[in-house]
């Protein structure tokens, strides 16, 4: 592969495809008995084993490279706790190969760096755990951001390709070389995407959160009465929404703040940032400013994120801001 991050994208690849087979194999041993009981067991495994096994592989080859993750091993390593554990292991040692129990203590916690750094990486294990539990969509983010810039970004959304046109579930993109998408399995052919060139709003098609907590559903309707839009919101959990506006399949998303004083976390949007830009679409927030990584582990100078085709993006901005600013009167 000719650009400069051609051995960061094959190790990314490689490793989230493990850890979306360990997440795949938890998720399939959900039992509706488990639904029921709102038993949030499954994704506690699911993520600090993807977490483990893909820290670990990244730290093995670029040691010297921080990383910025969701979890840390101190939950796992409390006695109450042994049977996570017995699980966790089992998956690493099925998946990706033997560990003891400090190998992967130490693998989950090599994600624990808090501030910026020059080059770094940062990862969501699964992004979408209540979407994870219901049998749905969630992702895995990873992305490598040098100088401030995101470089490489990978999206593995393993329940994605059921529900698209095109059955991806793999995408990565590199700043430069374009966005690509693929089936999961290693030997499928990877395939340029982009955004549609959609410039009526009456005819976008709207992704948001499955979740109220997450995004503002009442204001994010008042804006797509305001746009004309005619079609129902997608709703679905996770960064799945920038793959999906990435592959052409919708035209916006929008992640309107719900409470004061929060702050996105950079994993929650590194790995879908950069395969929507680079798919011809914009990312900003809410007033209209690029999203900044510099900031350690929040997106501290960034309020709410605007994610379009594009074409649309200006459009969709104002018409955000305007019905915000009512909002606030």
């Amino acid at each position: 592969m000719s650009h400069p991050y051609a051995d960061e994208l094959y190790l990314g690849l490689a490793t989230v495809r493990t850890a979306a087979a360990i997440c795949q194999t938890v998720q399939a041993a959900i039992t509706s008995e488990a639904l029921d009981k709102k038993d949030s067991s499954p994704v506690t495994v699911a993520d600090f084993a993807s977490q483990a096994v893909i820290c670990h592989a990244i730290g093995n080859v670029f040691a010297s490279d921080p990383m910025i993750a969701e979890e840390d091993s101190f939950a796992l390593r409390q006695p109450e706790n042994a049977g996570f554990l017995r699980e966790i292991h089992g998956l690493i040692l099925r998946h990706y190969g033997p560990a003891t129990n400090d190998e992967i203590f130490n693998w989950i916690d090599r994600g624990g760096a808090k501030t910026y750094s020059s080059r770094f990486w940062t990862l969501d294990p699964i992004d979408g755990t209540k979407g994870f539990l219901r049998r749905d969509q969630y992702a895995i983010s990873l992305a490598l951001i040098v100088d401030g810039q995101i470089q490489l970004g990978i999206l593995a959304c393993p329940n994605l390709g059921t529900k698209s046109q095109s059955g991806h579930s793999l995408f990565y993109a590199i700043r430069g070389h374009g966005a690509f998408a693929t089936r999961m399995d290693a030997d499928s052919e990877m395939q340029p995407i982009r955004v549609t060139q959609t410039a009526d709003a009456a005819a976008a098609r709207f992704c948001e959160s499955f979740e109220s907590s997450h995004s503002s559903h009442s204001e994010s309707s008042k804006i797509a009465d305001r746009l004309g839009i005619q079609s129902a919101p997608v709703r679905m959990d996770s960064q799945a929404k920038y793959a999906t506006i990435a592959s052409g399949e919708a035209e916006i998303y929008l992640r309107l703040p719900t409470k004061t004083g929060y702050f996105e976390k950079i994993w929650d949007h590194a790995g879908g940032v950069l395969i929507v830009e680079e798919a011809g679409g914009r990312v900003t927030d809410l007033a209209g400013k690029p999203l900044d990584f510099t900031q350690g582990s929040e997106l501290r100078r960034n309020r709410g994120v605007i994610v379009t085709n594009g074409a649309l993006h200006n459009t969709v901005l104002s018409v955000t801001q305007a019905v915000l600013a009512t909002e606030n009167e």
